[in-house]
Parts: structure tokens; C-alpha cells; sequence
């Protein structure tokens, strides 16, 4: 038979490498309303007080249970925390489906890319071209940063200009250029002597 305290040592050891969090409080996800079969599914993650606390917050911004369930998993297969509750939560606000809010989690890409995507919607681009604009984040394809598109939608370009210059790779920088350039072009217009035709005096 072995030794109780060689056997407490074996027990100690296999606690600390898989990271095990003994005392967490599930209560909250209860209260939260969470099915008891997803926070089986959270227990199995062996999830912590923190994530915990960030599943609620989810949970209060109308995520799904499943779909909290796999965000969770999502940061684990990368190798850490959940920690991106408000991330989600501000793409579900903003209309961004769970499937695309898993998307980009499982992308590593959640609160990289999350102020970019909701700006894109706040600009007013049709769904196409926000899914198009996410979709070259997550490819690693060069995209301009949502601030330069909404400049550029400013300087007067409608969406199927805007749409080229994607698609043909625009940077920042080059995005920079032609907004001065337009807005130059626009100022000068604006200051350019305009002369007041009327009747000659008698």
C-alpha cells in the first residue's frame, strides 16, 4: 500500500498541471440563467472564477449558452483565459452574428479586430462588405483600418469605390494619401473665386 502522503503528493501535482480550480463559484452562471448541462460543459473547461464572471457578462448581452460554452474553449485551445467578454458582446451588440463572433475567436483575432468591425457597421457598409473587410483580417490580407475607410466614405467615395480599393489591397498609408488628396481637391473647390454676375448700374 502506498503512502497517503505520496498518494497527496500525486494528487497535488496533477491539480497543478492541468490548472484545476477546486473551490470555483458556478453559482453565478445559474443565476445567470445558464442550463445546467453548459455549465457541466464549462465545469469540464475547468473554467475559472474570472471566466466565469465573463460568461455572466455574455450571458446578460443575450450570447447563447453554446456559444459562450465555445468562446471559452476557443481561448483555452490558444492557450489561455477568457478574458473577451466585452469584445463579444459589443460584436453582438453591434448586429454581428454568433457564428461570426466565433469566427473570429477561433481565429485568435476577437479583441484585435472587435472596435474595427463595430466601427465598419457604425459607418453604415452593408453586411457584404463588413464581412469582406473581417474576412481579409482573418486571412492576414493588408486591409485598411476602419477609421481610413470612413474617411474615405467622408471625402464623398460611395461604397463600390471603396469596395476597389479594398480589393485591390489598400494600405493606411495609401488610404492617407488619397483622402489629403480629396480633401485638398475639395477645399480648393470650395475657396475657388466665383464671380457674381448682375446688372450694370444705369
Amino acid at each position: 500500500m502506498r503512502h497517503p502522503r505520496f498518494l497527496l503528493g500525486v494528487c497535488v501535482l496533477a491539480a497543478a498541471g492541468c490548472h484545476q480550480h477546486p473551490l470555483t463559484d458556478y453559482r453565478p452562471l445559474d443565476q445567470a440563467g445558464m442550463f445546467s448541462s453548459d455549465i457541466e460543459q464549462l465545469k469540464a473547461l475547468n473554467v475559472s472564477d474570472p471566466e466565469i464572471a465573463q460568461v455572466v457578462k455574455m450571458k446578460h448581452a443575450r450570447i447563447s449558452d453554446d456559444t459562450c460554452v465555445e468562446l471559452v474553449s476557443a481561448a483555452h485551445v490558444h492557450k489561455r483565459i477568457f478574458l473577451s467578454a466585452e469584445s463579444a458582446s459589443d460584436l453582438a451588440g453591434a448586429g454581428f452574428t454568433e457564428q461570426q463572433i466565433l469566427d473570429i475567436a477561433h481565429a485568435d483575432q476577437l479583441d484585435a479586430i472587435s472596435i474595427d468591425a463595430v466601427t465598419l457597421k457604425l459607418i453604415g457598409l452593408s453586411d457584404s462588405t463588413v464581412q469582406l473587410v473581417l474576412q481579409r483580417h482573418l486571412d492576414g490580407l493588408p486591409v485598411m483600418a476602419s477609421a481610413e475607410i470612413s474617411r474615405l466614405k467622408n471625402t464623398g467615395l460611395t461604397e463600390r469605390q471603396i469596395l476597389d480599393r479594398i480589393h485591390a489591397g489598400m494600405t493606411d498609408e495609401q488610404a492617407e494619401k488619397e483622402i489629403k488628396a480629396r480633401e485638398s481637391a475639395r477645399n480648393h473647390k470650395d475657396t475657388s473665386f466665383v464671380r457674381v454676375r448682375g446688372r450694370k448700374p444705369g
